[in-house]
């Protein structure tokens, strides 16, 4: 049987590209091993899992977890804390490294230009631990070093990190300063690709630095600002839990207590398997859900998108 010309050029780009696969495969095996066969385990959100008579073993209750959790106390108030730090981080979080990276892009002198990046940069490499120990430290109402400035002007400092209302704002603006440097880097990527006759002409028919930047810049970066944003939107219901669970205290616990932190004292605390796999697996959904949606409206609107 004779083969069709694509598919001899097929078999000949495939045998030609074999070197490239090989060096793939162990990239796609460590996917496979840690990422997909792990999810067999979400089995256990709709059984009765028991350690002793394992995944398998133990016995089918359906969506009694998942029933559980939409009925507890704890649904809402976790709901509305995780939605409230995630769209506050959104609002503040997102525009601001674009603002930073068009501003960086309009430095002129490159020396200062350097300095400016590095400083935007380096709190990014803080650890989690080291900077929830600085926020600490910095909001403390009595010793802390904020406290101390506003004694010297007869102010006296609320106890941030102890009011429920103000977690979202602690986690949220301290997460800005510690990530806008580095979360402009791509942007400042993408401003640098933009082709210099753009400006050029601009120029000559004598637009402004703010023309330029509301005509030229923004609408070349909106494609990566929207992938970014269809990105950040997946993970809306993901919060980092390490930090909100070292910033955590019973004071805050009202304002604090979101799905990830919830799902760490049911499962290692509590050791209720099958009650917070349900409740990840529920916190996946609805993730997945709204990237599917944000990508949809991404589409229609800038005919941008990851799929």
């Amino acid at each position: 049987m004779k083969l069709s010309v694509t598919d001899s050029l097929y078999r000949k780009q495939l045998k030609s590209n074999i070197p490239l696969y090989v060096l793939l495969l162990p990239a796609i095996i460590l996917l496979l091993v840690f990422s997909y066969i792990p999810m067999v385990g979400l089995v256990i959100a709709f059984k009765d899992y028991s350690p002793a008579t394992g995944i398998f073993g133990s016995p089918w209750v359906g969506l009694k977890h998942f029933s559980q959790f939409f009925s507890s106390y704890q649904f809402w108030p976790t709901i509305q804390n995780t939605l409230k730090i995630s769209l506050y981080s959104l609002a503040v979080g997102f525009p601001l490294p674009i603002v930073l990276a068009i501003l960086c892009n309009q430095i002129r002198v490159e020396k200062f230009k350097k300095v400016f990046q590095v400083t935007t940069y380096l709190p990014h490499f803080i650890s989690t631990m080291v900077m929830c120990g600085m926020i600490i430290l910095f909001l403390s109402p009595n010793n802390g070093m904020i406290a101390n400035v506003f004694k010297l002007v007869g102010f006296k400092m609320p106890a941030l990190l102890s009011t429920p209302k103000y977690f979202a704002g602690v986690y949220a603006w301290s997460d800005v300063w510690q990530h806008i440097g580095w979360d402009s880097i791509i942007y400042l990527a993408a401003l640098s690709a933009i082709d210099p006759t753009y400006y050029e002409a601009a120029m000559v028919d004598g637009a402004s630095r703010f023309q330029r930047i509301r005509h030229i810049d923004l609408p070349m970066i909106l494609p990566t600002a929207m992938i970014l944003l269809i990105l950040r939107a997946g993970s809306l219901l993901n919060i980092g839990f390490e930090k909100v669970f070292l910033l955590q205290n019973p004071l805050n616990l009202a304002g604090s207590e979101i799905i990830s932190t919830y799902v760490y004292k049911v499962r290692l605390i509590n050791f209720q398997y099958s009650y917070s796999t349900a409740i990840g697996l529920f916190n996946t959904v609805i993730n997945v859900a709204i990237l599917l949606f944000v990508n949809w409206m991404s589409k229609r609107i800038t005919r941008t998108g990851l799929f």
